[in-house]
């Protein structure tokens, strides 16, 4: 009798353990499937935050200049630092408030393009980076709590169907818009 109250605890312990093991792999599977991914429209200089086809969050950005403008295409976040230190021509600038790519560094697949910070969040809302995308410091800090290495980014250079239901209809521009955004540019040259 004895015996087989040992071996009806063996099998329930046995059977305890795969249940554990199978709602653990359930649990990561569910984790992974819930990537986030990140649409950006350069005309609408916009980046939305997306899961499950939902959107999350909605970010105001500053894009590439007309002679240096962001890419296009899909890509995925490869590098996320904290305080990064960004190197110029021959500049080096460390983590603090003189650092042209703020508090946080998101890398594309894409070499040496990104989502990154400012040290200039005036320039947010215009066409004057040197092709990245570029957030308030508070935003890409946000931005940066949301998503993963791996993640993955599309950047659209032409409004469609997709990024006119996330971002609405374009506004037609403004003679105070052109004037604010060309010394904008300006400041940026």
């Amino acid at each position: 009798m004895l015996r087989v109250e040992d071996q009806v605890r063996k099998v329930a312990a046995f059977t305890g353990v795969l249940l554990m093991a199978a709602a653990e792999a359930l649990a990561q599977e569910k984790q992974a499937g819930a990537a986030r991914r990140i649409v950006v429209s350069i005309p609408d200089r916009k980046l939305a935050v997306m899961q499950e086809g939902k959107v999350v969050k909605v970010f105001s950005t500053a894009v590439g200049a007309p002679q240096s403008p962001s890419p296009t295409g899909s890509f995925k976040i490869v590098l996320a630092l904290e305080n990064p230190t960004w190197y110029g021509k021959g500049k080096v600038v460390p983590p603090g408030t003189n650092n042209p790519i703020g508090t946080r560094w998101l890398g594309l697949s894409l070499k040496g393009y990104g989502i990154h910070g400012t040290n200039a969040p005036q320039s947010i809302g215009h066409n004057v980076s040197h092709g990245c995308i570029r957030l308030r410091n508070h935003d890409v800090e946000e931005l940066f709590r949301m998503v993963s290495e791996g993640d993955q980014v599309d950047l659209y250079g032409e409004r469609t169907t997709e990024t006119v239901e996330l971002f609405g209809a374009p506004k037609p521009a403004t003679a105070a818009t052109l004037v604010a955004s060309a010394a904008v540019t300006a400041e940026h040259q």
